[in-house]
């Protein structure tokens, strides 16, 4: 073989090895572009249990995955997220598990359960000088914050309720229904002297002085807290979203694990923007009031446990105790509502 043979042989298998190598790397950006032409409406709750969300939109993660929101809203509380969810413009949300399992029971909404994000999140803080004991929540002088019926939180109060064999219609007549921040308000001028919260609401509330008096993990060991949802529809006819969206989650929510200083830092303020941009204006005005720090938000996360596992038996139990409460119309099997192919990357 010649010079120039050779010379004509090693360019060829050099280019041909270019080539082959760049496949990998030009369907990637063909995947992504097609990706990206999918309109993707979003919705979070405007609390530290949507933490992957705010980490993975700080990072650029969805971006990077080439994933479109063309809408991106945040809600005050899980069941206006869950009556947004009936829009057609959300297709998937960061959701409290409770108002999820609510809107596909009664509002019929064909959601999937495809990750979790968080366990825990709730507690019920207390004006110690006024309670002392979890039977004092039966004394018809105490005024008790709670949002309204079928929260995650007005489970956990009810919960509470049956672990401890306190008179319902007693505790229940002391109840005043109000959002988070509105509750967290009302402590600080004096007219709550407990609450029912989620975090990261129910830490902000030991700043006015309030006792953690129990947290979720006293009332329900094993609580799932928060998922990732997602309408049948874009999981029909996009399952590639729907990996690359359970990808960036866990993505996020091992960042979390890794980084929780730094993760307390971008929630902080990723929730700081949110209150003055994106909640409507009423509840924006009263977020403003209450100064999210990075400190409140590490206190608060360190009582979740952040992980995308989830317990079917779990969730079943959940849906089963809603029913009894008289929140939903049916009871319905577990398997209806979880599609875990793509957590378990199948």
């Amino acid at each position: 073989m010649n010079i120039f043979t050779r010379y004509f042989a090693v360019s060829i298998t050099t280019l041909a090895m270019l080539v082959i190598g760049m496949v990998p790397f030009t369907v990637k950006a063909k995947e992504a572009k097609q990706t990206k032409d999918i309109k993707i409406g979003m919705a979070v709750e405007f609390m530290d249990h949507a933490a992957c969300a705010y980490v993975a939109k700080n990072k650029g993660w969805f971006e990077q995955q080439g994933l479109n929101f063309t809408a991106y809203e945040s809600y005050v509380t899980g069941m206006a997220l869950a009556a947004a969810l009936a829009r057609g413009d959300i297709q998937v949300a960061y959701i409290c598990l409770v108002p999820a399992i609510n809107v596909y029971a009664n509002a019929k909404v064909p959601i999937k359960i495809v990750a979790g994000t968080h366990k825990y999140g709730y507690g019920l803080v207390v004006n110690y000088k006024r309670i002392k004991k979890i039977r004092d929540l039966e004394n018809p002088t105490i005024r008790l914050g709670c949002v309204r019926e079928g929260g995650a939180v007005d489970v956990l109060l009810h919960r509470a309720i049956d672990r401890h064999h306190l008179d319902e219609g007693k505790v229940l007549n002391n109840v005043r229904r109000m959002n988070p921040p509105q509750q967290v308000l009302a402590i600080k001028t004096g007219q709550l002297d407990a609450a029912f919260l989620p975090e990261q609401w129910a830490t902000m509330a030991e700043g006015s002085g309030f006792k953690m008096f129990l947290t979720s993990q006293d009332l329900w060991p094993r609580m799932q807290g928060s998922v990732l949802v997602i309408k049948q529809g874009l999981i029909e006819g996009h399952p590639e979203v729907v990996r690359k969206l359970v990808k960036v989650t866990k993505m996020a929510t091992d960042w979390i694990n890794q980084h929780p200083d730094e993760a307390a830092e971008i929630v902080a303020r990723q929730l700081s923007i949110t209150g003055r941009q994106i909640l409507p204006a009423k509840a924006a005005r009263i977020a403003v009031k209450l100064k999210i720090t990075p400190l409140i938000i590490s206190r608060s996360m360190n009582r979740l446990v952040y992980t995308t596992d989830l317990d079917p038996g779990i969730i079943q139990d959940t849906i089963n105790y809603i029913s009894e409460l008289g929140y939903i119309k049916r009871v319905f099997k577990v398997e209806d509502i979880l599609d875990l192919r793509y957590l378990h990357g199948k």
